[in-house]
């Protein structure tokens, strides 16, 4: 089956690196045209042929700009997929050291960027009569986090909701919405840091206990994000797709 995004425009979040920047890459080698997001879109000014935005995607007004921008300079936009998140830089430790900054950080990094980028994409999605939404969201939206950080888990658990309720509100107008929920990939600092911290004997356990005995790609969730986007996962929708090798 050959994915082909030939006169679809998409909006990739998150994609200055790891998985969101494997999905980017994707999209435009299928013939997309894709443009890209972060809060910090390091690595990508470079590639003038692929239009970067800069934004804050916990804010509301940003991501209606941001979107806003998108479809001034194409007249549309097909295809979202929301990689955005992660862990803030945060490491997990006990319930009594977690602060109100800290928690908040997480949910919008994860929560209210997603909410908010659905509420302005739907929009022009509904107008066409054609969306794809795609969330990534976590294996720890789906048990506990191997981070052992309570908002990350608490989040990712949110955003797997939130996809399951667009799926209900938008499937009427055309519009997918499905979530991928990667296993361990070292794609980003954050996660090589994660990695690093376990130490050998916990990587080992960690590396036999997936079933195909290797941690995951950013490719491997680049994949699976480009499926649920195609015209060919058109009557797939409100579904999370576990990608993690078997762990699950």
């Amino acid at each position: 089956m050959r994915l082909d995004f030939s006169g679809r425009v998409a909006l990739v979040t998150g994609a200055a690196q790891g998985i969101g920047r494997a999905i980017a890459q994707s999209l435009q080698a299928s013939g997309a045209v894709v443009h890209v997001a972060d809060i910090e879109p390091v690595g990508w000014a470079a590639d003038a042929a692929l239009p970067v935005h800069k934004a804050d995607l916990g804010e509301r007004a940003a991501v209606h700009a941001l979107v806003g921008n998108v479809t001034k300079s194409t007249g549309r936009l097909d295809i979202l997929v929301n990689a955005a998140g992660g862990v803030r830089g945060q490491v997990g430790g006990p319930i009594e050291a977690v602060d109100e900054a800290a928690w908040r950080a997480i949910f919008a990094a994860n929560v209210d960027s997603a909410f908010w980028l659905a509420q302005a994409a739907v929009v022009p999605m509904r107008e066409a009569g054609y969306g794809r939404i795609v969330t990534i969201s976590s294996g720890a939206g789906l048990r506990p986090s191997m981070t052992g950080i309570q908002a990350y888990t608490a989040a990712k658990h949110a955003l797997v909701g939130l996809t399951k309720q667009f799926s209900q509100d938008f499937g009427r107008f055309g519009i997918t919405c499905n979530s991928v929920a990667p296993g361990f990939v070292r794609s980003n600092p954050s996660t090589e840091r994660q990695w690093e911290a376990y130490g050998p004997a916990r990587q080992a356990q960690i590396v036999e206990a997936i079933h195909t005995r290797r941690l995951g790609a950013a490719q491997d969730i680049a994949n699976a994000a480009l499926f649920f986007a195609s015209e060919q996962a058109g009557w797939i929708t409100g579904q999370i797709l576990s990608v993690d090798g078997g762990r699950s």
